[in-house]
């Protein structure tokens, strides 16, 4: 790979459209090789069985669906239309014919990436958007004060479940269920000291205490204001509760006003997920007073200042760029092998190098299209009211502060709520 001594200056736009040219050269494959389909392969360079779609990552794919709609919205083209009819496929038939999986936050994702095929790129996908939503609705309980669990037969209910499903429900007209899903969160999840959104709760037994695992991930943030943006635009929700996340984002989650990732394997896809919801902030909150209008700016400033960094840091060659896991720092040239550990259906580790992981390119990519719906215009004034926080400090040292724990998935032991924690 050839390299040049500094990225090249490139506009927003043209850097998403690399970055999309990144993942199609490198990651989107045939399906078995099966004419009418495409997936995305979870490695660069891939192993064998990774080339057989032997490991797949339901929601991975859903964020890719995703990101090519976000393209398709870019620059529209009856060439990725196409691709995306053929991903949607690809995606059905590797996952046994069917539409869903027993994971709520898995299913919500895909949804809602359907759902915006649907009605962005003209990609028919309503009935599966209906059958998922229903399944979503129906798994509603009083448990614990409302809420729906991560996944079938379990307690543990997270906001990585809630906020996506929240989404769907207020854009399919469920906005009470939704309303009562944003409330739900807020007040079982949101950290006192902090109001940043926590990861999720185990109910208590009877009227027990629920316990509250407090780890802080960068896409808990980015879910919980997408459904109060929703919310906001949809049913005319107050907007305090935006206000207040983007602000905390801005404190807590981006030294140096640069927003922090969580490593690789699923961890990889989390920042991706902030910086998406951002950037509709930054469009589509609806500008009512001076408090909206230095919100959007914060928004757009803290996606901006991310693009600018994850650019800089990239490693630039024939087929693209390549993204590093913490946008701050230079990427690294990822080599064959190392793949990381997979435990059971849901948890999946950091790659040796986590470069290597399509999760970690994807949520590179997603930056550059949400940085690129922002462009540089009036959302980026001189007006903004960014809270940055701390200089930059070290890894070790970004969690400090009561009541926030920066959380990764790479890896490590189980804990109490039967999960990976932290390495």
């Amino acid at each position: 790979m050839t390299e040049p001594a500094s990225a090249p200056r490139v506009a927003p736009a043209d850097r998403a459209a690399l970055a999309e040219q990144a993942i199609r050269a490198r990651s989107l494959r045939r399906l078995w090789a099966l004419p009418g389909t495409r997936l995305g392969v979870v490695a660069w360079p891939p192993s064998f069985g990774q080339r057989l779609f032997l490991r797949w990552h339901y929601w991975w794919q859903a964020h890719l669906l995703d990101a090519l709609v976000d393209a398709q919205m870019r620059a529209p083209d009856d060439e990725r239309r196409a691709t995306i009819t053929r991903f949607i496929r690809g995606h059905r038939l590797r996952n046994g014919g069917r539409w869903g999986n027993n994971y709520y936050d898995d299913i919500a994702w895909w949804a809602l990436a359907l759902q915006r095929a649907d009605e962005l790129a003209g990609v028919p996908s309503g009935a599966a958007v209906s059958g998922i939503t229903s399944t979503i609705v129906g798994a509603w309980s009083d448990l614990a004060g409302g809420g729906i669990p991560w996944r079938r037969g379990d307690v543990f209910r997270n906001t990585p479940a809630n906020g996506p499903a929240a989404i769907l429900l207020a854009r399919t007209g469920y906005q009470d269920r939704a309303l009562a899903t944003a409330d739900w969160i807020d007040q079982r999840l949101r950290i006192v000291g902090t109001d940043l959104i926590a990861d999720g709760l185990v109910p208590g037994e009877a009227d027990g205490e629920a316990a509250v695992d407090e780890t802080v991930y960068t896409y808990c943030q980015g879910v919980v204001l997408g459904a109060e943006l929703e919310l906001a635009v949809r049913a005319g929700r107050d907007h305090g509760r935006i206000h207040r996340l983007v602000t905390a984002v801005g404190t807590h989650l981006a030294p140096g006003g640069v927003l922090t990732g969580h490593g690789g394997g699923n961890g990889g896809l989390f920042t991706g997920i902030l910086a998406r919801y951002l950037a509709q902030i930054a469009v589509r909150l609806p500008d009512a007073d001076r408090q909206d209008a230095r919100t959007r700016s914060a928004a757009a400033e803290l996606v901006l200042r991310s693009a600018d960094a994850a650019w800089r840091g990239a490693r630039h060659g024939r087929d693209g760029p390549i993204f590093g896991p913490d946008w701050a720092d230079p990427a690294r040239q990822p080599g064959r092998g190392g793949t990381g550990a997979v435990s059971g259906n849901a948890m999946v580790a950091a790659s040796r190098e986590p470069e290597r992981d399509l999760s970690v390119q994807l949520s590179g990519w997603m930056l550059m299209e949400a940085a690129a719906l922002i462009g540089t215009g009036p959302a980026r004034t001189a007006g903004s009211e960014l809270p940055t926080g701390s200089e930059r400090t070290a890894k070790s040292e970004l969690a400090a502060g009561p009541g926030l724990r920066a959380g990764s998935r790479d890896a490590g032991p189980t804990d109490r709520f039967g999960r990976q924690t932290d390495h």
